[in-house]
Order: structure tokens, then C-alpha cells, then sequence
């Protein structure tokens, strides 16, 4: 693994599960603020999930995808040597889970409370979320089917590029990402390193599965890229089945502030009426909002 980049990423809080892989760990900024007493993630709103008990992760930091939007630096690429096995990650959650939070503890009589911070060190939810594409671990269905016997909630966000892959995942929820009504937008937004035409039949598949789990397609709205033809993403999500679709603002955040301007980040109420213009063309109904994430959910009717 090239010491650059790693080191990048180390003072960015990235924790490696291996030396000679990029599974890694790192808490997200709504772990950590639910931690300290404030807001929780809006998937505590939506779906339950307790942001201080959450952990962030990927078994890789491979992607097949440059997208626009992506917070994640392209300018520190990690080469794996190796992929890291299910069982060291499942080992390694709570170690490094704690020692990321560890700088909490020593506020206890001010802001985070000992019952948190036991809670915390007990994680209950696995996001595989944190940077990279999932499917890209040869072993992810092992990973989440031994996250998943050991006790936690899991979550996989996938571009959408494997459907082989997510089919043989069984995750409390399964996530795939819906950024364009069509081919081209999609190619323009999301990048494709390979083959566009080959990719975006593959996500239209992986889409295609959705409707035998509990899943969830998240579109992520870039003024000015992405934002156009609703009635093209509803007629993608009518197909496709999911239980809920996500319709999220992009916002203004790490490295995308190389690739993207301010007011490329939507407000709420654009969004919202984004979403509504969809929910008129499917089967789809908002179902809740939060507009501190700038996010609608949608449900199947």
C-alpha cells in the first residue's frame, strides 16, 4: 500500500482494518455528534437506526466510478495489495470502532454521557458505506452474512455496477444509487471508468432485484447535472420495486469542491419538489423529509 495516500487518508481518520489492504474504517460526522448529545442521522428518523451505535465502513476502497458528486479524493488512489478476509473485519469493528471514538470518553461530565459512550462501544448497525464500491470485495455476501449472525443491522450501498454480487447479499437493507434518468446523464455525472452502456444495463439489473428485499434507491439531485426528465427516474424506479427511494441533495463537501461549485448543492424545497414530480409519475408517496440532510423519502404504495 503506497504511504502517500494511506497517510492522507489516516489524517483524514481513516483506520485500516490491514496493512496491506483498504478496508477501512471511519466514523461519520452524525456518529459522533449523536455521540456528543446533538442531532442524529436522518436514518434515525427514517428507519430507526441509532447514529452513535453506527458503524462506517468499506472492505474496499476500489470504484469502478469517478461521479461528480463523490466526496472522496481521486487524487489519493490506495493500490491493494490484498483484500482483507470477512473475519478480520468482523474482529476489528469494535477495536476500531473505539479507538476512533476514543477522544470522547474524556468528556463525559460535559457533553457525552456515560450511557452513550457504553452504548457506542457497543455498536449495533454497520453502514458499508464509507468510500469505494462494496461489490468490488470478492467476499462482501460472506462479510454482511457474518455481520449479520453476529447481531448487527447492515447496509450496503452499491453503485449498482455488480448485480451478481448483490444478489447473493442478504443486508437488513440493501442500497443502490440511481444518479441519472439515462444513459448519457449517467455517463457525464457518474464517470464510468469501463464500458457506460455495459454499466448502466448492469445497474438497471441490479435495480431489477430490488423488489425481493428490503431495499433502497438513493438519487442523489446535482444542480445543473443531474436534475432534469423526473419522469425518467420514476419510470426507472416503477420497474425496479424497491421499498423506499431517497432523494438527496448533493451537498458541498471534500473533494467534490474540486469538481463542482456551491451552487451546484440544491436547497430543501428543490429537492422536495424534485421528489414530488417523480411521486407523480410511480407508485411512490413521500413519506417523511429531512431538510437539515436535504432528503425525502419515498415509499412504495
Amino acid at each position: 500500500m503506497p504511504s502517500a495516500p494511506c497517510d492522507a487518508l489516516r489524517k483524514q481518520g481513516y483506520l485500516f482494518f490491514s496493512p496491506a489492504s483498504t478496508a477501512a474504517l471511519k466514523p461519520c460526522l452524525w456518529c459522533k455528534r449523536a455521540l456528543a448529545g446533538g442531532d442524529m442521522c436522518y436514518k434515525h428518523q427514517f428507519y430507526g437506526i441509532d447514529s452513535h451505535r453506527c458503524v462506517q465502513m468499506t472492505p474496499t476502497l476500489r470504484c469502478n466510478q469517478r461521479c461528480l458528486f463523490c466526496w472522496r479524493s481521486f487524487e489519493h488512489e490506495m493500490v491493494e495489495e490484498e483484500e482483507c478476509p470477512p473475519e478480520t473485519i468482523l474482529a476489528g469493528v469494535k477495536k476500531l470502532q473505539k479507538k476512533a471514538l476514543a477522544g470522547y470518553n474524556a468528556v463525559l461530565d460535559n457533553t457525552v454521557t456515560e450511557e452513550r459512550w457504553k452504548e457506542a462501544l457497543v455498536p449495533k448497525h454497520v453502514a458499508i458505506s464509507l468510500s469505494g464500491e462494496p461489490t468490488l470485495y470478492s467476499r462482501l455476501p460472506e462479510l454482511v452474512s457474518l455481520f449479520n449472525a453476529d447481531g448487527y443491522t447492515t447496509f450496503v450501498v452499491s453503485n449498482g455496477t455488480n448485480p451478481e454480487v448483490i444478489a447473493r447479499c442478504r443486508p437488513y437493507q440493501q442500497y443502490v444509487s440511481l444518479d441519472a434518468p439515462d444513459l448519457a446523464t449517467y455517463e457525464k455525472t457518474c464517470r464510468p471508468m469501463e464500458d457506460a452502456d455495459g454499466y448502466w444495463d448492469r445497474i438497471k439489473e441490479s435495480l431489477a432485484q430490488l423488489s425481493t428485499k428490503r431495499s433502497a434507491v438513493r438519487i442523489t439531485l446535482v444542480t445543473g447535472h443531474n436534475d432534469t426528465d423526473p419522469e425518467g427516474y420514476a419510470a426507472l424506479l416503477q420497474d425496479a420495486g424497491a421499498t423506499f427511494v431517497e432523494v438527496k441533495g448533493y451537498m458541498y463537501l471534500g473533494y467534490s469542491r474540486n469538481r463542482l461549485q456551491r451552487n451546484n448543492m440544491p436547497e430543501h424545497e428543490r429537492v422536495r419538489a424534485f421528489a414530488q414530480k417523480i411521486a407523480a409519475s410511480c407508485d411512490y408517496t413521500i413519506r417523511d423529509e429531512n431538510p437539515l440532510s436535504r432528503v425525502i423519502c419515498m415509499e412504495r404504495e
